[in-house]
């Protein structure tokens, strides 16, 4: 399996001033390469590729020693490699008819990553292997950088990346032939039913509550939004109200996947068989505001929704459930949803009147009442086998 691990840096003052020099001059390679290929194509028609790119490179180092010469070459092929992924995504969009999303110049705040594409060649992790207590990756132009280890490495280390969240700076490893840990049977089987008022609800009745994060951090992340709003741009003080929120917004972030991590965990050593709904959060969290000519209903109730929606993670914790059962050896089985929260689990009478409230599941045909949520994770079970069943006799 291909798994990725992240640390915390521990980097010196000089190295912090460092590795923003890097972050800084891999933005400006990659914007100068966007430029390059739309002044190309506007004015003489010509499309330019990775490769061409790729080959001035090096006039690019040696024209400047002491900017772009200083940091890897690796990592900065990585970094055009990003710039041609993102316009083969642009024209995968424009084919398939969506909202082609041209590719854009990354600002200070929009470019974040830099990645080096094979351990060793200007990057090498777990540089110091004698030192008794730390561990360190050597980044070219950087130094040894100490490296909060907090848990062991397993697999073989393929790509290095280091990543910017705010004031912290963390590195990425990307791990290949990382070896499963497959957890003894339990002979049970569940559905689980993703919802706002409670995160998971379980065919049997259990249910993990929502913590709602971004709610609960609403009233500070409003103050300090108010006062981000008050500052000058490009003013220090705006600067630093900028890094205030973006804490703010890291903290939800880290408490949200906390939470997806323990919830996915429970599950995964409790059940050998999940099924679980194929959402399509995309669509469900879309506006409802329309336009001019035909302007949306009920835009306030659907916006609020929709972040209730976003604050639960739904997308997150789906994602980390397929890793953490993949390692397990767990089966997971993906459900239409249509019509789960609608339909008796007793007699199977599908009609809109049955669910009376959010909670509240009473059948219009046979009379059954039951949690709406536990109803509708019983019928995703029931789907969940029966494709597990159809696909085992195919």
């Amino acid at each position: 399996m291909r798994r990725s691990f992240k640390f915390l840096l521990r980097p010196t003052a000089r190295q912090v001033a460092a590795l923003a020099a890097c972050l800084e001059d891999h933005q400006q390679l990659y914007n100068a390469a966007l430029e390059h290929r739309r002044a190309a194509y506007a004015k003489a028609g010509v499309s330019i590729r990775y490769g061409d790119q790729s080959a001035e490179l090096k006039h690019i180092r040696g024209d400047d020693p002491d900017g772009q010469g200083r940091w890897s070459f690796s990592s900065q092929q990585a970094t055009l490699r990003r710039l041609d992924k993102a316009f083969a995504a642009f024209f995968e969009r424009v084919k398939s008819g969506r909202t082609p999303g041209f590719p854009r110049f990354k600002g200070r705040g929009r470019f974040d990553t830099v990645e080096w594409p094979k351990d060793g060649d200007g990057c090498r992790w777990d540089s110091q292997p004698q030192h008794p207590t730390a561990t360190w990756v050597r980044l070219q132009g950087v130094g040894h950088v100490r490296v909060h280890r907090h848990r062991r490495v397993s697999g073989t280390v393929k790509t290095i990346s280091v990543k910017r969240e705010g004031s912290r700076w963390f590195v990425v490893l990307s791990c290949a032939d990382v070896p499963a840990g497959p957890l003894p049977a339990t002979g049970a089987v569940a559905g689980i039913d993703l919802g706002v008022a409670s995160l998971v609800t379980t065919s049997d009745g259990g249910q993990v509550a929502n913590p709602q994060h971004l709610a609960a951090t609403a009233d500070r992340l409003g103050d300090v939004q108010r006062d981000l709003a008050r500052k000058q741009r490009g003013s220090k003080r705006r600067r630093k109200a900028v890094a205030r929120v973006t804490a703010l917004h890291a903290k939800v972030c880290r408490q949200r996947l906390d939470g997806a991590h323990k919830a996915a965990l429970a599950l995964v050593r409790t059940y050998d068989v999940i099924a679980y709904e194929d959402l399509r959060i995309t669509n469900m969290t879309r506006s409802a505001s329309g336009t001019v000519e035909q302007p949306g209903r009920k835009v306030a109730q659907k916006s609020g929704l929709n972040r209730s929606i976003l604050d639960a993670g739904w997308g997150v914790f789906l994602t980390i459930l397929s890793h953490k059962a993949e390692s397990a050896g767990r089966e997971l089985i993906a459900v239409n949803p249509a019509n789960t929260s609608r339909t008796c689990a007793r007699c199977g009478h599908c009609a809109k009147d049955n669910r009376l409230t959010q909670a509240e599941f009473a059948c219009t045909a046979c009379g059954h009442t039951a949690h709406a949520d536990v109803n509708a994770a019983i019928n995703i079970l029931r789907a969940g086998l029966a494709l597990r069943q159809a696909a085992q006799a195919a």
